[in-house]
């Protein structure tokens, strides 16, 4: 009964987020990776929003450099389509941590609701506006967005958040282009092969797969800080850990264990080569060639921290995005405390 009231109240919430065709597919999808070594300690599920995207590379990585048993912590990791989904799952109560957009925090706070960034993955979205190679020609820029349909991974996903942004910022209202949810992946290539949508927004490696094909090209690349500045007017805080705050405060030797581990893994990344770093990940995550994938890796990594901090402006600069077409955080602006979407507490005890 309470598992039940906390899924219902989760899609309550999230209702005017998740609404998207896909939505029951994606259950479909959702998926449990191979377990860690096992240890004398907590055991934590995280959900996903795409275990082999390269956006949250650190969360499998973390794993298969054997980082969590190092810490001291049982990790399962499981896999949704979307950042949203994750959500959700968290929500309900069916995990304990999310590996998703740091946006939702601020979304949620928006709806009542406390949920906070642990470790702070990325400094910058790591998100690829893809123009189809047959529109290329029409879109070149977002002004050019009107009456389209764009892609994204679902309805209230970051990367609809994002794409709402884009068509604002250059003076097409939310309401005159269709997004389309396409998930990621084979789904989104499939979608930009048969016309069902004009242009979208992917992460890699679905970006290095659809460029090596010829099937698209690159109309804004948010992969490094240099492309959120350009694009957003700042560093953009994305991929991260977060939790339920009530749940971090009750758990915090967890959390500081959990915190180690991935804080571990991003210096790790920041000191090896792109394919030092393919090699160490599941076969079947590069959708494509190996040369590729670490291509896709190379591309994506100026996004990374290396010591999961949260960029000390970023949190002003999605606050912003969100207000400018989002109509739950619109208006709402100065009564969102940021401080309570993430915190350093941990991760400053994992890099001191």
């Amino acid at each position: 009964m309470r598992r039940t009231a906390a899924a219902a109240l989760a899609a309550v919430l999230l209702l005017p987020l998740a609404a998207c065709a896909n939505d029951a597919a994606s259950s479909a999808r959702t998926g449990a990776a191979p377990a860690g070594k096992k240890v004398d300690g907590p055991t934590v599920k995280i959900m996903v929003g795409g275990l082999d995207k390269v956006i949250y590379l650190p969360a499998m990585l973390t794993q298969r450099l054997g980082h969590f048993a190092d810490a001291g912590v049982n990790v399962e990791l499981l896999s949704e389509p979307a950042g949203v989904n994750a959500t959700t799952a968290l929500l309900a109560g069916d995990v304990q941590g999310a590996v998703g957009f740091y946006d939702h925090t601020i979304d949620l706070q928006a709806k009542g609701k406390s949920v906070e960034s642990v470790v702070q993955f990325s400094q910058a979205p790591g998100e690829v506006e893809v123009v189809s190679a047959k529109q290329a020609d029409a879109i070149r820029s977002g002004a050019d967005f009107k009456g389209r349909k764009l892609g994204v991974t679902s309805i209230g996903s970051s990367t609809d958040f994002l794409t709402k942004y884009l068509a604002v910022k250059n003076g097409v209202a939310v309401n005159e282009f269709s997004p389309v949810a396409v998930g990621a992946g084979q789904t989104f290539i499939a979608a930009m092969q048969q016309g069902s949508i004009d242009a979208g927004m992917t992460t890699d490696p679905t970006v290095a797969t659809l460029l090596s094909k010829q099937l698209g090209t690159v109309l804004y690349d948010m992969r490094t800080p240099e492309g959120s500045r350009a694009a957003l007017g700042g560093l953009y805080p994305s991929s991260s850990l977060y939790m339920n705050t009530a749940w971090v405060n009750g758990n915090k030797d967890t959390v500081q264990k959990l915190t180690n581990a991935f804080v571990k893994t991003l210096k790790w990344m920041n000191t090896h080569t792109p394919e030092e770093i393919a090699a160490q990940m599941p076969a079947d995550y590069s959708q494509g060639s190996a040369a590729d994938y670490a291509a896709a890796i190379k591309a994506t990594l100026p996004m990374f921290t290396t010591d999961g901090v949260m960029p000390p402006d970023g949190p002003k600069t999605v606050l912003a995005v969100l207000a400018a077409f989002h109509p739950d955080v619109q208006g709402k602006e100065s009564t969102i405390d940021l401080a309570k979407t993430y915190t350093t507490e941990f991760t400053t005890k994992a890099t001191g």
